[in-house]
């Protein structure tokens, strides 16, 4: 935990600003079409949770430090795996804290009674996984950072 926080420290002020402006995308990117922001466009059927705006928040806060590991750095292996945490636990946000029966896809899965009596109550969990996701994608990657630089070959770098 360390070694993590040690790289976060050391970050430049041109990743701070990445990761504060992707924070404040992805707030906007679910929280729009979910309508926790009001808008005319969007519109739920079932009001927010009380959690809805916390899980969210951190959602956000840790998809944007994700975000800002991809701005120039030093060199460090770039996993496959770490990228898809990013996309999977922003997918489980959404579904997590939108409107179970503004959703299309539960709706046509699961029907109304099924997304209130199934889908709704599992949403917590849903937000749970999102949030352990980002934190596995975001440790990945800061930890990618701590790794001695190597080649294609596997022959370490001169720096």
């Amino acid at each position: 935990m360390r070694a993590v926080m040690g790289v976060l420290v050391a970050w430049p002020a041109r990743r701070w600003l990445v990761a504060l402006a992707a924070t404040a995308v992805f707030v906007l990117l679910v929280a729009v079409p979910t309508d926790l922001v009001d808008t005319p466009v969007f519109g739920r059927e079932i009001p927010p949770t009380w959690w809805a705006w916390p899980a969210l928040l951190v959602s956000s806060l840790l998809g944007g430090l994700l975000t800002a590991t991809y701005v120039r750095a030093p060199s460090q292996p770039d996993r496959a795996s770490s990228r898809r945490g990013g996309w999977v636990g922003g997918l489980l946000t959404y579904f997590a804290v939108g409107c179970p029966v503004c959703n299309k896809l539960v709706l046509l899965a699961l029907g109304s009674a099924g997304a209130i009596t199934w889908f709704e109550p599992f949403q917590p969990v849903l937000q749970g996984v999102a949030v352990l996701v980002l934190l596995w994608a975001l440790r990945s990657r800061l930890l990618g950072e701590l790794s001695c630089p190597t080649t294609e070959s596997g022959v370490l770098a001169r720096a």
